[in-house]
Protein backbone atom coordinates (compact mmCIF):
# COMPACT_ATOMS: atom_id res chain seq x y z
CA UNK A 1 0.00 0.00 0.00
CA UNK A 2 1.75 3.60 -0.84
CA UNK A 3 1.78 5.93 2.09
CA UNK A 4 -0.18 9.20 1.65
CA UNK A 5 0.07 12.11 2.99
CA UNK A 6 -2.71 14.51 2.91
CA UNK A 7 -2.26 18.61 3.91
CA UNK A 8 -5.57 20.10 4.81
CA UNK A 9 -8.25 18.86 6.63
CA UNK A 10 -11.88 20.85 6.34
CA UNK A 11 -14.63 19.37 4.77
CA UNK A 12 -13.17 17.80 1.44
CA UNK A 13 -9.61 17.76 2.84
CA UNK A 14 -11.24 15.07 5.31
CA UNK A 15 -13.13 12.91 3.17
CA UNK A 16 -10.17 12.66 1.00
CA UNK A 17 -8.16 11.23 3.99
CA UNK A 18 -10.94 8.66 5.35
CA UNK A 19 -11.08 7.05 1.86
CA UNK A 20 -7.76 6.52 2.19
CA UNK A 21 -7.76 5.39 5.19
CA UNK A 22 -10.27 3.10 4.90
CA UNK A 23 -8.84 1.38 2.31
CA UNK A 24 -5.84 0.70 4.62
CA UNK A 25 -3.33 3.03 3.37
CA UNK A 26 -0.82 4.57 5.56
CA UNK A 27 -2.02 8.12 6.01
CA UNK A 28 -0.16 10.80 7.48
CA UNK A 29 -2.31 13.91 7.95
CA UNK A 30 -2.24 18.42 8.27
CA UNK A 31 -3.94 20.85 8.73
CA UNK A 32 -3.75 24.27 10.61
CA UNK A 33 -5.93 24.06 12.83
CA UNK A 34 -5.09 20.96 14.93
CA UNK A 35 -8.66 20.06 16.29
CA UNK A 36 -9.63 18.69 12.38
CA UNK A 37 -6.39 16.00 12.92
CA UNK A 38 -8.20 14.38 16.24
CA UNK A 39 -10.87 12.32 14.08
CA UNK A 40 -8.47 11.00 11.51
CA UNK A 41 -6.53 10.25 14.29
CA UNK A 42 -9.26 8.24 15.74
CA UNK A 43 -9.71 6.15 12.38
CA UNK A 44 -5.82 5.09 11.89
CA UNK A 45 -4.39 8.27 10.42
CA UNK A 46 -0.70 9.69 11.68
CA UNK A 47 -0.82 13.37 12.59
CA UNK A 48 1.84 16.07 11.56
CA UNK A 49 2.66 19.05 13.48
CA UNK A 50 4.12 20.54 10.38
CA UNK A 51 3.79 20.58 6.59
CA UNK A 52 7.43 19.55 6.18
CA UNK A 53 6.97 16.41 8.49
CA UNK A 54 3.49 15.59 6.86
CA UNK A 55 5.46 15.56 3.44
CA UNK A 56 8.31 13.66 4.39
CA UNK A 57 5.96 10.74 5.55
CA UNK A 58 4.98 9.91 2.22
CA UNK A 59 5.66 9.12 -1.32
CA UNK A 60 2.26 10.72 -2.09
CA UNK A 61 0.90 13.89 -1.28
CA UNK A 62 -2.40 15.13 -1.58
CA UNK A 63 -3.05 18.97 -1.12
CA UNK A 64 -6.75 20.12 -0.33
CA UNK A 65 -6.76 23.71 0.86
CA UNK A 66 -8.73 26.83 0.44
CA UNK A 67 -7.27 28.23 -2.87
CA UNK A 68 -3.65 28.21 -4.53
CA UNK A 69 -2.25 30.76 -2.50
CA UNK A 70 -2.79 28.62 0.72
CA UNK A 71 -1.19 26.09 -1.10
CA UNK A 72 1.65 27.93 -2.18
CA UNK A 73 2.40 29.40 1.23
CA UNK A 74 1.83 25.53 2.51
CA UNK A 75 4.34 24.01 0.26
CA UNK A 76 6.95 26.48 0.44
CA UNK A 77 7.06 25.70 4.33
CA UNK A 78 7.86 22.23 2.92
CA UNK A 79 10.08 23.10 0.30
CA UNK A 80 13.25 20.99 1.65
CA UNK A 81 11.09 17.64 2.16
CA UNK A 82 9.49 17.97 -1.40
CA UNK A 83 12.72 16.64 -3.38
CA UNK A 84 11.34 12.73 -5.14
CA UNK A 85 7.55 13.15 -3.75
CA UNK A 86 4.44 13.60 -5.95
CA UNK A 87 2.56 16.64 -5.35
CA UNK A 88 -1.35 16.20 -6.04
CA UNK A 89 -2.84 19.03 -5.84
CA UNK A 90 -6.74 19.36 -5.63
CA UNK A 91 -7.63 22.43 -4.72
CA UNK A 92 -10.12 24.50 -6.46
CA UNK A 93 -8.31 27.08 -9.05
CA UNK A 94 -7.66 28.09 -12.55
CA UNK A 95 -5.56 26.76 -15.43
CA UNK A 96 -2.76 29.68 -15.19
CA UNK A 97 -2.39 29.05 -11.83
CA UNK A 98 -1.93 25.07 -12.19
CA UNK A 99 0.22 25.80 -14.38
CA UNK A 100 2.25 28.49 -12.18
CA UNK A 101 2.62 25.39 -9.65
CA UNK A 102 3.73 23.02 -11.38
CA UNK A 103 6.96 24.95 -12.49
CA UNK A 104 7.25 25.53 -9.19
CA UNK A 105 6.89 22.04 -7.86
CA UNK A 106 9.25 20.47 -10.17
CA UNK A 107 11.82 23.34 -9.44
CA UNK A 108 11.62 21.50 -6.44
CA UNK A 109 12.57 18.16 -8.34
CA UNK A 110 9.38 16.80 -7.36
CA UNK A 111 6.60 15.70 -9.63
CA UNK A 112 2.80 17.62 -10.12
CA UNK A 113 -0.18 16.70 -10.64
CA UNK A 114 -3.56 18.57 -10.69
CA UNK A 115 -7.01 17.29 -9.54
CA UNK A 116 -10.34 18.94 -10.26
CA UNK A 117 -13.25 17.52 -8.19
CA UNK A 118 -16.12 16.85 -9.12
CA UNK A 119 -17.89 15.89 -6.41
CA UNK A 120 -19.17 17.52 -2.55
CA UNK A 121 -17.54 15.78 0.44
CA UNK A 122 -20.07 13.29 0.90
CA UNK A 123 -19.93 11.77 -2.27
CA UNK A 124 -16.18 10.98 -2.28
CA UNK A 125 -15.52 7.16 -2.87
CA UNK A 126 -18.82 7.03 -4.42
CA UNK A 127 -20.03 6.21 -7.88
CA UNK A 128 -21.41 9.13 -8.22
CA UNK A 129 -17.96 11.07 -7.74
CA UNK A 130 -15.36 11.37 -10.33
CA UNK A 131 -12.19 13.72 -10.57
CA UNK A 132 -10.34 14.93 -13.70
CA UNK A 133 -6.23 15.07 -13.22
CA UNK A 134 -3.55 16.18 -15.54
CA UNK A 135 -0.24 17.10 -15.32
CA UNK A 136 2.36 13.83 -14.93
CA UNK A 137 1.27 11.08 -16.60
CA UNK A 138 3.15 8.49 -15.17
CA UNK A 139 2.93 9.58 -11.44
CA UNK A 140 -1.15 9.71 -12.39
CA UNK A 141 -0.43 6.21 -13.44
CA UNK A 142 1.67 5.37 -10.41
CA UNK A 143 -1.21 6.37 -8.04
CA UNK A 144 -4.17 5.74 -10.08
CA UNK A 145 -5.42 2.78 -7.52
CA UNK A 146 -5.29 5.63 -4.74
CA UNK A 147 -7.21 8.03 -6.75
CA UNK A 148 -9.49 5.84 -7.89
CA UNK A 149 -10.63 5.48 -4.12
CA UNK A 150 -11.88 9.50 -4.41
CA UNK A 151 -14.13 8.57 -7.24
CA UNK A 152 -13.72 7.34 -10.84
CA UNK A 153 -10.48 9.31 -12.06
CA UNK A 154 -10.04 10.82 -15.66
CA UNK A 155 -6.57 11.70 -16.77
CA UNK A 156 -6.81 14.87 -19.52
CA UNK A 157 -3.50 15.66 -20.33
CA UNK A 158 -0.05 16.35 -19.53
CA UNK A 159 -0.64 20.59 -19.28
CA UNK A 160 -1.03 21.07 -15.68
CA UNK A 161 -3.34 23.20 -16.38
CA UNK A 162 -6.35 21.07 -18.22
CA UNK A 163 -7.97 19.34 -15.18
CA UNK A 164 -8.70 22.95 -13.55
CA UNK A 165 -9.79 23.65 -17.00
CA UNK A 166 -12.41 21.06 -16.97
CA UNK A 167 -13.88 21.55 -13.73
CA UNK A 168 -14.57 24.99 -14.34
CA UNK A 169 -15.88 23.75 -17.91
CA UNK A 170 -18.34 22.02 -15.81
CA UNK A 171 -19.24 23.97 -12.93
CA UNK A 172 -20.04 26.65 -16.05
CA UNK A 173 -22.63 24.14 -17.12
CA UNK A 174 -24.10 23.68 -13.14
CA UNK A 175 -24.50 27.62 -13.38
CA UNK A 176 -26.34 27.96 -16.34
CA UNK A 177 -29.05 25.04 -15.27
CA UNK A 178 -28.71 26.77 -12.04
CA UNK A 179 -29.81 30.11 -13.06
CA UNK A 180 -32.00 28.49 -15.84
CA UNK A 181 -34.16 26.79 -12.76
CA UNK A 182 -34.24 29.86 -10.96
CA UNK A 183 -35.75 32.03 -13.63
CA UNK A 184 -38.00 28.87 -14.43
CA UNK A 185 -39.07 28.85 -10.76
CA UNK A 186 -39.61 32.28 -10.32
CA UNK A 187 -42.12 32.11 -12.87
CA UNK A 188 -44.18 29.43 -11.48
CA UNK A 189 -43.94 31.21 -7.78
CA UNK A 190 -45.38 34.54 -9.61
CA UNK A 191 -48.06 33.25 -10.78
CA UNK A 192 -48.48 31.34 -7.43
CA UNK A 193 -47.61 27.85 -8.25
CA UNK A 194 -45.43 25.32 -6.67
CA UNK A 195 -41.72 25.25 -6.97
CA UNK A 196 -41.44 21.81 -5.86
CA UNK A 197 -44.51 20.30 -8.53
CA UNK A 198 -42.95 22.12 -10.71
CA UNK A 199 -39.61 20.54 -10.89
CA UNK A 200 -39.75 17.23 -11.85
CA UNK A 201 -40.71 18.23 -15.30
CA UNK A 202 -37.89 20.35 -15.20
CA UNK A 203 -35.60 17.10 -14.14
CA UNK A 204 -37.12 16.00 -17.44
CA UNK A 205 -36.59 18.32 -19.81
CA UNK A 206 -33.51 19.06 -18.96
CA UNK A 207 -31.93 15.56 -19.31
CA UNK A 208 -33.72 15.58 -22.43
CA UNK A 209 -32.53 18.91 -23.53
CA UNK A 210 -28.57 17.57 -22.51
CA UNK A 211 -29.09 14.98 -24.95
CA UNK A 212 -28.01 17.50 -27.87
CA UNK A 213 -24.97 17.99 -26.58
CA UNK A 214 -23.30 15.83 -28.90
CA UNK A 215 -24.71 17.00 -32.32
CA UNK A 216 -23.60 20.52 -30.89
CA UNK A 217 -19.95 19.21 -30.12
CA UNK A 218 -19.62 17.93 -33.45
CA UNK A 219 -21.04 21.39 -34.98
CA UNK A 220 -18.77 23.24 -32.39
CA UNK A 221 -15.51 21.43 -33.56
CA UNK A 222 -15.99 21.76 -37.37
CA UNK A 223 -17.02 25.06 -37.40
CA UNK A 224 -20.36 24.31 -39.22
CA UNK A 225 -23.22 25.73 -37.86
CA UNK A 226 -25.69 25.07 -40.24
CA UNK A 227 -29.19 24.22 -38.87
CA UNK A 228 -30.12 20.25 -39.68
CA UNK A 229 -33.62 20.61 -37.94
CA UNK A 230 -35.10 21.78 -34.95
CA UNK A 231 -35.03 26.27 -34.39
CA UNK A 232 -32.36 28.47 -35.87
CA UNK A 233 -31.08 31.79 -34.54
CA UNK A 234 -33.77 33.73 -36.12
CA UNK A 235 -36.33 31.31 -34.51
CA UNK A 236 -35.02 31.55 -31.29
CA UNK A 237 -33.80 35.52 -31.21
CA UNK A 238 -38.34 35.86 -31.48
CA UNK A 239 -38.64 33.31 -28.34
CA UNK A 240 -36.54 34.83 -26.25
CA UNK A 241 -37.83 37.87 -26.56
CA UNK A 242 -41.11 36.39 -25.41
CA UNK A 243 -39.66 34.80 -22.93
CA UNK A 244 -38.29 38.32 -22.25
CA UNK A 245 -41.48 40.07 -22.41
CA UNK A 246 -43.57 36.89 -20.48
CA UNK A 247 -40.92 37.84 -17.60
CA UNK A 248 -41.99 41.24 -17.04
CA UNK A 249 -45.28 40.72 -17.20
CA UNK A 250 -45.29 38.02 -14.39
CA UNK A 251 -42.95 40.18 -12.54
CA UNK A 252 -40.07 38.37 -12.68
CA UNK A 253 -36.64 39.89 -13.37
CA UNK A 254 -35.18 38.42 -16.99
CA UNK A 255 -31.31 39.42 -15.61
CA UNK A 256 -30.68 35.44 -16.16
CA UNK A 257 -31.71 34.77 -19.51
CA UNK A 258 -31.38 38.54 -20.97
CA UNK A 259 -27.55 37.72 -21.46
CA UNK A 260 -28.46 34.59 -24.40
CA UNK A 261 -31.20 36.67 -26.09
CA UNK A 262 -28.13 39.65 -26.69
CA UNK A 263 -25.79 37.25 -28.27
CA UNK A 264 -28.63 35.48 -30.36
CA UNK A 265 -29.65 38.92 -31.35
CA UNK A 266 -26.15 39.62 -31.77
CA UNK A 267 -25.48 36.72 -34.05
CA UNK A 268 -28.55 37.23 -36.13
CA UNK A 269 -27.84 40.68 -36.77
CA UNK A 270 -24.70 39.72 -38.12
CA UNK A 271 -26.18 37.39 -40.59
CA UNK A 272 -26.40 33.89 -39.26
CA UNK A 273 -30.03 33.77 -38.59
CA UNK A 274 -30.12 30.39 -40.35
CA UNK A 275 -27.38 29.03 -38.60
CA UNK A 276 -28.13 26.52 -34.81
CA UNK A 277 -27.45 27.42 -31.58
CA UNK A 278 -23.95 26.54 -31.28
CA UNK A 279 -22.76 29.19 -33.63
CA UNK A 280 -23.71 32.08 -30.39
CA UNK A 281 -19.98 29.83 -29.47
CA UNK A 282 -18.56 32.08 -32.26
CA UNK A 283 -19.01 35.60 -30.04
CA UNK A 284 -17.65 33.60 -27.50
CA UNK A 285 -13.60 34.19 -27.87
CA UNK A 286 -12.10 37.38 -27.00
CA UNK A 287 -8.99 36.67 -29.63
CA UNK A 288 -10.85 35.60 -32.98
CA UNK A 289 -11.99 32.03 -33.45
CA UNK A 290 -11.79 29.25 -31.02
CA UNK A 291 -8.87 26.60 -31.68
CA UNK A 292 -10.38 23.58 -33.75
CA UNK A 293 -10.16 20.49 -32.78
CA UNK A 294 -7.88 19.10 -35.64
CA UNK A 295 -8.85 15.36 -35.08
CA UNK A 296 -12.20 16.30 -36.01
Amino acid sequence: MTTISVLGLGAMGSALAGALIKAGHTVTVWNRTQSRVQPLMTLGARGAATPGEAVAASELVVVCLLDYASVEAVLAGAEKALSGRVVANLTTGTPKQARSLATWVEAQEATYVDGGIMAVPPMIGTPQSFIFYSGSEPAFERHKAAFELFGDAFFVGPDAGLAPLNDIALLGILDGLLSGYLHAAALIRASGGSAEAFTPLAVRWAGSMASLFPDLARQIDRGDYRAEGGSNLAMQAAAMDQMVEAARDEGVDPIFIEPMRTLIHRRVTDGFGTDDSAGVIELLFLNGRGKRNTAA
